[in-house]
């Protein structure tokens, strides 16, 4: 178990003192429409019509940081705060991440109602399922947690993006994260919640060469390329189901 956690640490917390870089083009980030579900994100758009601001909550474990001081610099959350300010003008876009490690989903559920009381988020990206996988959580007690952090987020009055956990090929053998990612799924189906696939697109980019996630245990620009793409993909999904490409950001 401590080289299962080792290795998934070392996938998606990768990262080293650099430069910022430009956003990432399209094309190495492209993710098909098939992996990318329509959603309704009606707060978002308003607190962009109303505010010309978005403020967004990103709640996870410890595969929404990367490693090193100026991981959090180059992490997905960052990157996605990047990503909107260049595609959205006009507007005043914040990206505060709650990372806590080895935190399981009911873990994060108890802390949710504070930080959201403090963040006061139109958006709440949620990536859970990682740690519960890890701990071996009972799938049924992990959709529980799930609906009541939704139920938070809701009485919150926040839009939510479940994401799932991350890709490797080297680990999809020794952790079983089908069944909760079969949950995750199931769940946002039940509740109209939209599901970032973070799992199924990082499998797509490696099958298709995009990204070799094989060797990307050793491979720190990689980790942060990936970061860069995941940031990149959120906006998107954001700009689609908030509508915001058809409306005036100025």
């Amino acid at each position: 178990m401590r080289f299962v956690i080792a290795v998934l640490t070392t996938i998606a917390l990768s990262g080293g003192a650099a430069l910022a870089e430009p956003a990432p083009p399209a094309m190495e980030c492209a993710v098909p429409e098939w992996l990318m579900p329509e959603g309704e994100f009606a707060r978002v758009g308003q607190a962009i019509k109303d505010h010309h601001r978005l403020d967004i909550t990103v709640v996870g474990s410890g595969s929404s940081v990367l490693s090193g001081p100026d991981g959090a610099r180059f992490a997905y959350p960052a990157q996605l705060e990047q990503s909107l300010r260049e595609r959205l003008p006009g507007t005043e876009i914040k990206v505060t991440a709650h990372v806590q490690h080895r935190q399981t989903t009911a873990d994060m559920v108890a802390g949710l109602q504070k930080i959201l009381a403090d963040d006061q988020p139109a958006l709440v990206i949620w990536q859970a399922g990682t740690v519960d996988a890890l701990r071996g959580v009972e799938p049924e007690e992990f959709h529980t947690s799930l609906d009541h952090g939704i139920d938070a987020i809701a009485a919150a009055n926040a839009d939510v993006i479940m994401m799932n956990m991350q890709y490797s090929p080297r680990t999809e053998s020794m952790l079983g994260v089908s069944a909760y990612a079969d949950v995750m799924r199931w769940v946002a189906e039940q509740r109209g919640a939209v599901l970032f696939d973070r799992l199924a697109i990082m499998r797509y980019w490696n099958d298709a060469g995009t990204f070799d996630l094989y060797t990307a245990t050793k491979n720190y620009d990689m980790a942060r390329r990936v970061h860069d793409c995941i940031g990149w993909a959120l906006a998107s999904q954001i700009i689609n189901a908030a509508h915001l490409d058809a409306m005036k950001v100025q």
